[in-house]
């Protein structure tokens, strides 16, 4: 069993940052990829940035610029630093990780979600 989980939600202002987290632990063997997804009131849920084993990154184009993915797949942790937010980038944002199995068999594991709140 794996287990994610997302910290570092809440209310920020317009122009203001945050900074989320992510750890994944349990029965890891490897991990692939982590990344973060968002998910808006009445939209589906969709790729904020991700970061693959080997520390290539990839970015959904409208948060390029202003977000900022890091971290260490090997360390089982991620992060996401995002500036410059606006009331759009209000969402729940979960934390997805791609586990690799012994048997090479992918499996995908996600957090509950963290709420973040862009508002004046």
């Amino acid at each position: 069993q794996v287990h994610v989980v997302e910290s570092g939600g809440g209310l920020v202002q317009p122009g203001g940052s945050l900074r989320l987290s992510c750890a994944a632990s349990g029965s890891i063997y490897s991990i692939n990829a982590m990344g973060w997804y968002r998910q808006a009131p009445g939209k589906e849920r969709e790729l904020v940035a991700a970061i693959i084993n080997g520390g290539r990154t990839n970015y959904a184009d409208s948060m390029k610029g202003r977000f900022t993915i890091s971290g260490d797949t090997a360390k089982n942790t991620v992060y996401l630093q995002m500036n410059s937010l606006k009331p759009e980038d209000t969402a729940v944002y979960y934390c997805n990780v791609d586990v690799l199995k012994p048997n090479l068999e992918s499996v995908d594991y996600w957090g509950k979600g963290t709420l973040v709140t862009v508002s004046s």
